[in-house]
């Protein structure tokens, strides 16, 4: 007898295809087709509402069948690759146990059970088809018993790693919610006791958060001690306050005192089982027996078990009242109606906390309004100029309402004009807008908001927020990017409209009801500020200027020279003083009168502010003398400026009655520290080469060291 050698694993996987090839090829397309079908139809899949669950049980079960369906096709769709491939010695047979072991994994029980019973009984199916037999029994055997295998570890290894995981996360959220609940607990003391100054600002956001924190732990306090008294009292096993979520259709499982070791973990439930009935009828519900399944905080069916629930409804004036959640309890032995009562009377504390914790928070909400409010205000009060009150504003309306960028822009009613004047970009604002592209930016009245804010006297949009996206603020080419909440404010000042305040945040619903009103009262302020701010801008342009040339007066002349000879001598700076002298300015006014010379003054005084940097300090000294305060000069840069200043000074032509009229100017100059180290010193030296420049031809430019080298040479 000839012995044929044994085939190995990669010819039996060849030849195992080229069979399937040859006989199986429609089948396998089909259970390929079907299975990728499957896949499609549950990744589709979408749960029913929790309301629709309660009217049937099959829509209740809807999400279990989908996952039945899905494993059955798929468990199906492998037999017949382990059929057409080699049967009970298909090559194929690790893919159903990698099938089953992803069932066990990721799918709900009713799921992973169906995997498991579908692949043995296929996997009998198989045997009879094959025909019994001692080989062919042991094949089987051993298939079932490595899907069994394979179920069983991954269910193993998942609970495990799961129980672990969730004992290591629970450690870890009890660590930080109760350090958390301390922290927000220890802030609602302190904020109740201590005022605004004494304690650390935080935006409002964070004031929000902190007490809803705070509210929480008190509530979840209160309610545990409920539940527990009311375990006690009834002596029941389980005492559960169910919630109902904002879309009311589910209940949520927010407190629970229980011996069973059972209760679910997800606070939303799938269902709301028996309870269905409180809330549908809000009425309460005495069951002495329930059936399996039917209490929907338990994992376990649970059936046998006597249940009483009480509605929890919040009474409004007017209105048939607001279902909150249910209080349920739950016992071996039946509850009546005294406990019935007792559990609706503990509803009623319920209520009472929840609403005392209301009325808290709004409290705090207002006071923290208030305490902004005053703030801002404050910090208005102590601005002076209108470029202070303008900064100052956009702080005081961020103590209100955060903001990402801001605009101040002033309108003049007899030209028709606005002119932004501040613009603000906060923290996290960047890419909104370019400050650039606003600043000093004029428009004429058109139909944007701002523009009809000043038409108005009202505040736009009505809501906070642009209905039209491409509806313009300012100008159609000024575009606030991302911008989700808008505000426009009128600047109103004895009822008159003298600019608009504008804030813009990419967050939604920034400036609603409970800020606005705030922030228009804060805009009026804003605009009798920035009308004292130009009052008193004007009230100290007229202390320190001089009211014909519009340079700075004698008095404030004397006060900035003092300052910048003390600069001077702290940094070794030099200083150099022009004093300046028109020339036969007696014979000006004597032959064309006192207007011509005021006009020759003003073009003087237009050479001395135009010809010197910006840094320099022209005034009037008295008379027609004006002195020229050059920083960081010395003597020979301060002859090259004056002698530029007595040029275009002599080029300068008055048009009178008599023909046009020229003048010319005498120039004295003294420099710090070279001539002199004192205010009194300096003058009198720059006045004697002035004298020198007047005795000497006038319309020229003397040193004091010219002057006295001059004298000296003249003694000798």
């Amino acid at each position: 007898m000839t012995i044929k050698p044994r085939a190995s694993g990669t010819q039996r996987v060849r030849r195992a295809l080229r069979r399937a090839g040859k006989v199986s090829v429609g089948a396998l397309a089909g259970a390929l087709a079907l299975a990728i079908v499957a896949v499609i139809r549950r990744v589709q899949f979408s749960p029913p509402s929790a309301r629709a669950q309660r009217v049937s049980l099959w829509i209740a079960a809807a999400a279990d069948l989908a996952d039945l369906e899905l494993v059955l096709v798929l468990v199906a769709a492998t037999h017949v690759v382990i059929a057409v491939t080699g049967g009970l010695a298909s090559p194929a047979y690790p893919v159903l146990y990698a099938l089953v072991a992803f069932a066990v994994t990721v799918l709900a029980r009713p799921g992973a059970l169906a995997a498991v019973g579908a692949a043995i009984v296929l996997e009998a199916a198989l045997v009879l088809r094959s025909g019994l037999s001692a080989r062919h029994a042991i094949a089987c055997g051993l298939h079932v018993a490595l899907i069994l295998g394979a179920a069983a570890a991954h269910a193993l290894l998942l609970r495990g790693l799961t129980a672990r995981y969730r004992r290591r996360r629970a450690k870890r959220l009890d660590d930080e919610l109760l350090a958390l609940r301390e922290s927000a607990r220890d802030y609602r003391l302190i904020a109740a006791a201590l005022g605004p100054a004494s304690r650390a600002p935080r935006p409002r956001d964070e004031e929000e958060r902190l007490l809803a924190i705070g509210g929480v732990g008190m509530i979840g306090d209160t309610m545990s001690w409920v539940l527990a008294t009311l375990k006690r009292s009834l002596g029941a096993r389980t005492v559960a306050l169910l919630w109902i979520d904002d879309e009311a259709d589910r209940l949520k499982l927010k407190e629970v005192v229980s011996d069973a070791d059972d209760i679910v973990e997800a606070p939303k439930l799938a269902s709301a089982g028996v309870l269905g009935a409180v809330l549908r009828d809000r009425q309460p519900l005495l069951v002495a027996a329930t059936k399996p399944n039917q209490l929907p905080y338990y994992e376990s069916p649970r059936a046998g078990v006597a249940l009483v629930a009480v509605p929890i409804v919040e009474a409004l004036p007017g209105a048939p009242g607001h279902l909150r959640g249910i209080l349920a309890a739950d016992r071996d032995a039946p509850f009546g109606e005294i406990e019935r009562d007792v559990l609706a009377e503990a509803c009623a504390q319920v209520l009472r906390v929840v609403q005392g914790e209301q009325v808290f928070r709004a409290v705090e909400r207002a006071k923290y309004e208030h305490e902004r409010f005053y703030q801002a205000t404050a910090l208005l009060g102590r601005a002076l100029t209108p470029e202070q009150v303008m900064e100052t504003a956009f702080d005081a309306c961020a103590t209100i309402a955060p903001f990402d960028a801001a605009v101040i822009a002033l309108y003049e009613k007899e030209r028709a004009r606005h002119k932004v004047s501040a613009v603000r970009v906060r923290e996290g604002g960047e890419g909104m807008i370019d400050p650039a592209q606003l600043a000093g930016l004029e428009f004429r009245d058109n139909a944007g908001l701002a523009a009809m804010v000043i038409k108005n006297r009202h505040y736009l949009p009505a809501g906070g927020e642009p209905r039209e996206v491409s509806a313009p603020i300012f100008t159609r080419k000024v575009k606030f990017d991302d911008a989700k909440s808008v505000l426009v404010l009128p600047l109103l000042s004895a009822d008159e409209a003298i600019g608009t305040l504008t804030l813009v945040a990419r967050a939604e619903k920034r400036f609603g009801n409970d800020v606005r009103e705030m922030l228009a009262v804060i805009a009026n302020q804003v605009a009798v500020a920035l009308q004292n701010g130009f009052l008193y801008k004007r009230m100290e342009t007229m202390a320190t200027t001089d009211g014909l040339t519009g340079l700075t007066n004698h008095r404030t002349f004397q006060s900035r020279f003092e300052d910048l000879l003390q600069r001077a001598t702290r940094h070794n700076h030099k200083v150099a003083l022009l004093l300046c002298d028109v020339d036969h300015f007696k014979k000006v006014n004597d032959n064309y009168g006192h207007p011509i010379g005021d006009e020759v003054l003003r073009r003087v005084a237009k050479v001395l502010q135009e010809v010197p940097r910006k840094i320099d300090i022209p005034a009037r000294y008295g008379g027609e003398e004006f002195v020229v305060l050059l920083d960081g000069v010395d003597v020979t840069q301060a002859k090259a400026v004056a002698e530029r200043l007595r040029i275009e000074i002599s080029k300068a032509v008055v048009e009178t009655d008599k023909g046009p009229l020229s003048v010319t100017e005498s120039i004295g100059i003294a420099t710090f520290p070279d001539d002199g180290r004192d205010r009194a010193t300096l003058i009198e030296r720059a006045d004697l080469a002035l004298y020198h420049a007047k005795h000497t031809g006038r319309n020229r430019v003397v040193t004091w060291g010219e002057a006295q080298a001059a004298k000296t040479k003249k003694a000798s």
